[in-house]
């Protein structure tokens, strides 16, 4: 692992999504200098839309700083940067920047839990009480460096997927900028049980209505959920749980659909080519057979 030097001004910085953006202000604002932003290439955000640019790409631009997307030109950078910061940046570094550029990865989960693409979702699905964030010391194999700092936070039992986001990231910005005016220096190894954080599958955030309703709520705080009625899609955007609800799994009464323990009260829905709208207004104009059962 290469050293850190006494006082670090220069940084190279990888990252691709909009999460990455903030801790890139945060240490422009600190008054770090960042001497070239690496980030994932142009990528068509829409099915029709031509190709655009990363967020921390236009977040760079409108910083002023040079960028680049392929992590081997970070090498140019070697001599005129005392060190890299890495923030969800979606590809492994080389060895060859590495061993000649120290870096800092900030990773959303208390490590060794949830190693991988999807921490804060999988914290989410698995019903952890709390998480937080790590500051680690950047190797080539994925998110198994020796931790700098870590800080944590707990999960509220509504919390959304965006929500708690938008919290961790707040926690990491003063965290990295003080790691990195002290200059990172003992790093210890991680310790615990080590859990792996894959990518969610669209089927992961189907509504099974065979399962809890406390389990089904998860699986909708991640902002992604569907079921089927009549054969058509249904994205559930917002729901609660109904604990005393005994109707069979995947009937729909009052707005509250059975499950295999409780309910779960629909709030807010996004039937397929409709705009999102609250659950009462969707019950309104979508002519509901009776009964209406979910996942047909």
């Amino acid at each position: 692992m290469t050293p850190w030097p006494a006082t670090v001004r220069r940084l190279v910085y990888f990252g691709t999504p909009e999460i990455a953006t903030a801790p890139l202000h945060s240490l422009c604002d600190a008054g770090f200098e960042i001497t070239l932003v690496v980030t994932g290439p142009d990528r068509p955000r829409s099915r029709r839309g031509s190709a655009e640019p990363s967020p921390v790409s236009r977040a760079a631009t409108g910083l002023g700083v040079p960028i680049t997307h392929d992590p081997s030109d970070a090498a140019m950078a070697i001599g005129s940067a005392d060190g890299a910061v890495v923030v969800a940046f979606g590809q492994l570094i080389g060895g060859g920047v590495l061993a000649a550029l120290p870096a800092v990865n900030v990773h959303f989960s208390l490590l060794p839990r949830w190693r991988g693409a999807a921490p804060m979702e999988r914290a989410i699905l698995a019903g952890d009480e709390v998480t937080g964030v790590s500051l680690m010391a950047l190797e080539e194999t994925l998110d198994t460096g020796p931790l700098y700092v870590q800080a944590a936070t707990s999960i509220g039992p509504s919390e959304t997927l965006a929500e708690l986001r938008e919290r961790l990231v707040a926690l990491a910005c003063p965290l990295l900028v003080d790691l990195l005016r002290q200059g990172p220096r003992q790093a210890v190894p991680q310790r615990g049980e080590v859990t792996w954080a894959d990518k969610i599958t669209i089927d992961e955030v189907r509504l099974d209505w065979d399962r809890p309703a406390v389990e089904l709520h998860r699986r909708v705080r991640l902002g992604r959920a569907w079921t089927t009625l009549d054969g058509e899609r249904l994205r559930v955007l917002g729901a609660a749980v109904e604990a005393n609800h005994d109707g069979p799994p995947g009937l729909l009464e009052d707005l509250v659909v059975g499950t295999a323990d409780g309910g779960l009260r629909l709030e807010e829905v996004q039937a397929a080519g409709r705009r999102a709208m609250p659950a009462t207004d969707w019950q309104r104009g979508a002519r509901l057979a009776t009964p209406c059962r979910f996942g047909t």
